[in-house]
């Protein structure tokens, strides 16, 4: 089971109703997409890898645990699923909790399918898109880590936006010196212009590299 849902985006529903969670899981199926179901917050919990991608579509009022409980546990625990909740007993201050907790959506019981299925494919497309994103900080945290002291140097102040003689005054070397480190960081890096250094720069700066 585990092997499974490592092997691709999941929706992991967690419902008390044995009835709801059965419904779900055949829609879910039915539309193409991979489904898990547990009766319980703590069930999926107990159980969640980090390595397991995916979507969360949990009801908000369950024995035990509640969905926006589960939202919190899987803050504290650096947990970043998409997170839809799904209510009948939905209210304006219980969406406004969930979705400023960092919700994707609140849907209210009975919800349409196409609405739903709609809800859960965008939240498979965000969970891609993150993971996406953070495979590409690894893989400039990487790249940095081959260049030297100085060479990071360069290229921040290429990043910046100065010129060669400019970072040449600033690092107290000379230009021609500057043009070295500027043609190592560039091979480490494998950028073949100027613009691919300024754009790597600037995205290792938001990697907090």
């Amino acid at each position: 089971m585990n092997q499974q849902l490592a092997a691709g985006p999941t929706v992991f529903v967690v419902d008390d109703d044995a009835a709801v969670r059965d419904a779900l899981s055949l829609l879910i199926s039915l539309k193409g997409m991979r489904a898990a179901v547990y009766q319980s917050a703590e069930d999926f919990l107990s159980v969640y890898e980090p390595a397991w991608r995916g979507c969360l579509l949990t009801d908000l009022k369950m024995p035990g645990m509640s969905g926006l409980e589960l939202q919190k546990q899987l803050q504290e625990r650096d947990i970043d699923l998409p997170v839809i909740m799904l209510s009948a007993h939905g209210d304006v201050g219980t969406t406004r909790s969930a979705l400023k907790n960092g919700a994707v959506d609140f849907l209210e019981k009975p919800v349409d399918d196409e609405i739903l299925v709609d809800v859960l494919q965008n939240a498979l497309r965000v969970d891609a898109e993150r993971h996406r994103q953070q495979e590409q900080r690894v893989q400039i945290r990487d790249m940095l880590d081959r260049l030297t002291p100085r060479e990071r140097a360069v290229l921040d102040l290429l990043a910046d936006g100065l010129q060669h003689r400019d970072i040449a005054s600033r690092l107290d070397i000379s230009p021609r010196t500057v043009e070295v480190y500027k043609a190592r960081m560039m091979e480490k890096l494998q950028c073949r212009t100027l613009a691919e250094v300024v754009k790597l720069g600037l995205a290792a700066r938001g990697s907090n590299a």
